[in-house]
């Protein structure tokens, strides 16, 4: 009993970490997850190319020169 008593403090943030994962996975949370990531990759991206308009326009018209 001791040594499960152990076990179960020593492991305690991956145990509680594997039943918010499992919770999450039964509950199709990941999908929403990737979602707000797509949506934060857009959101930076378009805020880069906004800063950075004239050195995006040269990179994309020597990409599109070698094609």
């Amino acid at each position: 009993m001791e040594d499960f008593k152990n076990f179960l403090i020593k492991y305690r943030g991956a145990i509680i970490g594997g039943l918010i994962a499992l919770v999450a996975l039964l509950l199709n949370f990941h999908k929403v997850i990737i979602w707000v990531l797509i949506i934060v990759a857009g959101i930076v991206i378009g805020n880069y190319i906004q800063y950075n308009k004239d050195f995006v326009k040269e990179k994309l018209k020597s990409y599109i020169d070698k094609l």
